[in-house]
């Protein structure tokens, strides 16, 4: 049931502000409990593809799929094939750091207003934690996402949030206090050249944190 409202969903066959049927009806149509049905919402509302709003005159309304979204079901996919052993997480790795440079570059051409407050306002929290901060993890995925939204292409935002939440690449750094000072001053050296608009200097500034990166990563 899941999987086919997800197709239908993505195929565009059910429209963004659509509204699905009652779960009794839901349950009626594909022959399942209500207890599924349940289950099946839930799961779809934490891939961002519908919200629920309770009360008189809610229901289940489908989202608009936006890149996020896109990068969660990509993200799913990835887990589920890193799982059963198909894919290295080196591979997953290596095309991430791939696709992050174009997507600096691009940034620093087609960034919006509210593209470079993100990304200053993530730096700016970085800088004020320390590197066994729990929050290290979802605000360095955040940043490169960020970027990757600047960047104005969707699709590539949407591969570069699925490859970075699903590798966590953070968790494979030696991350002492200077190595976590040193990634966070690589990061505001991006965000500079994202700022001026030089994508010469994006790019540059990207192949030196993704080098630098790679030369404290710890052992696989």
């Amino acid at each position: 049931m899941e999987e086919k409202i997800r197709a239908a969903i993505l195929s565009g066959e059910l429209r963004s502000g659509e509204r699905l049927p009652s779960e009794a009806e839901l349950a009626r149509q594909f022959d399942v409990s209500r207890t599924t049905v349940r289950e099946a919402l839930r799961s779809l509302v934490s891939q961002k593809l519908i919200d629920k709003t309770p009360g008189v005159g809610g229901g289940s309304f489908v989202r608009s799929v936006d890149h996020q979204s896109l990068g969660n079901l990509l993200q799913e996919s990835l887990h589920n094939l890193l799982q059963l052993g198909n894919l290295r997480v080196e591979e997953v790795a290596m095309l991430r750091q791939y696709l992050e440079v174009p997507a600096a570059r691009l940034a620093a051409q087609h960034r919006s207003d509210e593209d470079l407050a993100k990304l200053q306002d993530i730096v700016e929290r970085q800088k004020t934690i320390s590197v066994d901060d729990p929050d290290v993890p979802d605000l360095d995925a955040r940043f490169h996402a960020a970027i990757a939204k600047a960047s104005g292409n969707r699709l590539l935002a949407s591969f570069v949030h699925a490859l970075h939440r699903e590798t966590e690449p953070v968790h494979y750094l030696d991350l002492s206090p200077e190595v976590g000072r040193k990634t966070v001053r690589q990061h505001q050296k991006i965000v500079k050249a994202i700022a001026a608009s030089d994508p010469d200097s994006a790019e540059q500034a990207v192949n030196e944190h993704l080098v630098y990166l790679r030369e404290h990563v710890l052992s696989l």
